[in-house]
């Protein structure tokens, strides 16, 4: 259920001391022998522990976090298996990361713990997956790539698959069913936060339609429906009020294709919208993720196959205000354009991200936030060398088109 790491001594060039831990001792066992399969390698023995432990069960989770310096939290759906995990790292003096895309989840473990971890000076910083480190820290590298002040940018996703086309475990699936019925719990929740206004600099971007043609990639596009757009304004309001810097006003989307993808989308996003008011719509739709996702999300995920032939790309159209001039004064006079690109994102992107994370907790303490807390990926790590670390890793950041006035 969950991973812990941890390390020893001098990471850099030292060694780095980690394990497995969850329910079942045999299939913590067999995932390392996979994977030492997969590397060419017999498995390492004692230098990976293994360590039992379960949600349901507060002391086996405790021994765990006392054992370790960070924790790689891969429970899920979060809203029902993650807090345990978090609440152990946070008594017992261990960080914590995960991968989750459930804005409930992320939120509501700020408002629970940002002020005790800050105490205990543990970092538990959520969404270090493809939910959102493409899309946090892609905003990031486009403001540090424009020579003067990046006001406003707006993220487009493309996913690309071979002829095996694409498949998504049905967890993934789970959370998004949960997430919506839960919509209006999440509205109470930031009321209760009393998250202060992020400030519009420049001109105000202007928000599409949900579904609307690009001309840019020719293709229809829709809202991003992922944590991507909360997560950023989360970075944002943190370096504006935490590092009294420049806001970035942000707008999330994803490619659909052609005319044919708009109709099947549109049919079945509105079976999802009714069922997913409803507990028995709700039962039916996790009990039959496949049909009701047209084959895209399974109980089994997707086969290696499908995971090598898939990739993707997300841009990022930026504009700003060149050095010298006024963002309150006049319209933006200068656009970038980036992009990071990687592969699958769900079962490769996305554990790529989460141990560069990791390691950009263990290995690069003194550019992290001073105090603990509950972060954001951008806030915890918009100084380290997380984006110079996926760079070397697959997960790659470039600038498409220099800043032009």
């Amino acid at each position: 259920a969950a991973a812990a790491a941890g390390g020893e001594g001098q990471l850099c060039g030292g060694r780095l001391r980690w394990a497995v831990a969850g329910r079942s001792r045999e299939k913590l066992r067999a995932v390392l022998e996979r994977a030492a399969e997969r590397l060419g390698k017999t498995v390492p023995g004692e230098e990976v522990g293994v360590l039992l432990c379960d949600v349901g069960d507060a002391d086996s989770l405790a021994t765990m976090a006392r054992q370790t310096r960070l924790v790689l939290n891969c429970v899920g759906p979060y809203r029902f298996f993650g807090e345990p995990v978090v609440e152990a790292c946070v008594e017992n003096g261990a960080s914590c990361i995960d991968i989750s895309g459930e804005p409930q989840f992320l939120e509501g473990m700020y408002l629970k713990y940002n002020e005790k971890a800050a105490e205990k000076g543990v970092y538990i910083v959520g969404s270090c997956g493809f939910d959102s480190i493409p899309a946090d820290m892609g905003v990031l590298y486009t403001r540090d790539k424009l020579k003067g002040t990046l006001t406003a940018v707006e993220s487009f996703l493309s996913v690309k698959y071979g002829p095996e086309g694409v498949g998504v475990h049905d967890g993934t699936w789970k959370s998004a069913v949960y997430g919506l019925a839960d919509e209006s719990n999440l509205k109470k929740l930031r009321k209760q936060i009393g998250y202060a206004p992020v400030p519009v600099v420049g001109t105000k971007l202007k928000k599409r339609g949900f579904l609307f043609y690009s001309p840019e990639f020719k293709e229809y596009c829709i809202t991003f429906m992922g944590s991507d757009a909360s997560v950023v304004k989360r970075t944002q309001r943190y370096m504006h009020t935490e590092l009294q810097q420049s806001p970035v006003q942000y707008g999330a989307y994803v490619t659909l294709g052609g005319l044919g993808s708009v109709i099947k989308l549109m049919f079945m996003g509105m079976l999802f919208l009714l069922l997913v008011k409803f507990n028995f719509g709700r039962k039916l739709l996790t009990k039959y993720p496949k049909f009701f996702s047209g084959g895209y999300f399974t109980k089994e995920g997707p086969t290696q196959k499908q995971m090598d032939g898939t990739s993707f790309t997300m841009t990022f159209f930026g504009e700003g205000y060149s050095e010298g001039q006024d963002p309150q004064n006049g319209k933006p006079n200068v656009k970038i354009c980036t992009e990071v690109k990687g592969p699958e994102p769900g079962y490769i992107a996305t554990p790529i991200a989460m141990v560069q994370a990791a390691l950009s907790l263990l290995e690069d303490t003194a550019s992290l936030p001073k105090r603990g807390g509950v972060y954001s990926p951008g806030a915890a790590f918009s100084k380290t060398k997380l984006i110079d670390r996926l760079n070397k890793r697959g997960v790659e950041f470039s600038v498409i088109s220099k800043p032009e006035v």
